[in-house]
C-alpha cells in the first residue's frame, strides 16, 4: 500500500470547513478501501494557515478547555489567546482534533497531519 499525500492551500478558507475537509481525508473516507478500524495511509499537508478566513467575533467568542490534572484545574482559553500564544496552526489542529472520531486511532491520525504557517 502506498502513502498518498494531499496538499491543501488554506488561504481564504473558513476554519471549520477546512477542518472538516482535513478530518475526512485523515480518516480515509475519500478512499474506496476505507475501513473504520484502520488508520489510512494518508498524509495531509496544509499550507498558508496564517491566511485562513476567521472573523474577530469567532476569535473572541469561541473557547477551548484543557485540564491541568489538579483539582479545580480546568482552564478555558479563547481562540484569540490560542492564536497569540501558539499561532493559527494550533487553532486548526484543535478544530481537526474535535472532528476526528473519539477512539484509539485519533492520535495516530493526527500524526499524519502536517501544518505549515
Amino acid at each position: 500500500m502506498t502513502t498518498r499525500e494531499h496538499i491543501i492551500d488554506a488561504e481564504g478558507k473558513a476554519l471549520g470547513r477546512l477542518a472538516s475537509e482535513v478530518a475526512i481525508l485523515l480518516c480515509g473516507k475519500d478512499s474506496p478501501d476505507y475501513a473504520r478500524n484502520l488508520v489510512s495511509d494518508v498524509k495531509v499537508k496544509v499550507n498558508n494557515v496564517s491566511k485562513i478566513k476567521i472573523f474577530n467575533n469567532k476569535l473572541d467568542s469561541t473557547y477551548h478547555n484543557h485540564y491541568t490534572g489538579y483539582p479545580g484545574g480546568l482552564r478555558t482559553v479563547t481562540n484569540a489567546r490560542t492564536v497569540e500564544k501558539k499561532g493559527y496552526s494550533e487553532l486548526l489542529r484543535l478544530a481537526v482534533h474535535g472532528m476526528l472520531p473519539n477512539n484509539k486511532l485519533k492520535p495516530l491520525m493526527l500524526k499524519n497531519l502536517i501544518i505549515s504557517e
